[in-house]
Parts: structure tokens; C-alpha cells; sequence
């Protein structure tokens, strides 16, 4: 009762038929087709972003890396600066 014949499926695609007509229906499929592309394309891409932002998120976690600024324009004399450790124990 609940499945599809096959003339149930030959009525379906004549009513198709009938709307878009034979010289449109290529041009639909076809523009579905590159739809459905998009589509899973943008979904690929936001798995991808997601992974990329945690992974973002993870690098911002350390701290960024001092330094000290010379004078303007004098950049051989810019170094990193050594962060006290705390050597306190408990």
C-alpha cells in the first residue's frame, strides 16, 4: 500500500513532462544537478571551517610571543623576551 508502482512512477514522469515540457526538462536536470553541487560543495566547506576554527582555537590558546621594540626602523635590535617561570613549588 505504501510503495510506488511502476505505472504509478510512468504517471509521474508524464504529469513532469506535461509541466516543464521536452525541451525544458534538460535544462531543469541540469540546473538541479549544479544546484545539488553547490550545495554539497558550501557543505564540505563548512565541515572544513569548523575544523579549522577549532584548530584556530587550540593555536590561540598559547600565548603570543613578546618582544622588545627598538627604534623605529632598527629592527636588528628587537628580541623575544624570556617570560619569568614560576619556580614556587606548591
Amino acid at each position: 500500500m505504501g510503495q510506488i508502482g511502476p505505472w504509478q512512477i510512468v504517471i509521474i514522469l508524464a504529469v513532469i513532462v506535461l509541466i516543464f515540457g521536452a525541451k525544458r526538462l534538460p535544462d531543469t536536470a541540469r540546473a538541479l544537478g549544479k544546484s545539488l553541487r553547490i550545495l554539497k560543495s558550501e557543505t564540505s566547506a563548512m565541515k572544513n571551517d569548523g575544523q579549522a576554527s577549532a584548530a584556530e582555537a587550540d593555536e590561540d590558546d598559547r600565548p603570543a610571543q613578546r618582544t622588545i621594540k627598538a627604534a623605529p626602523g632598527d629592527v636588528s635590535s628587537a628580541r623575544p623576551v624570556e617570560e619569568p617561570r614560576n619556580t614556587a613549588q606548591g
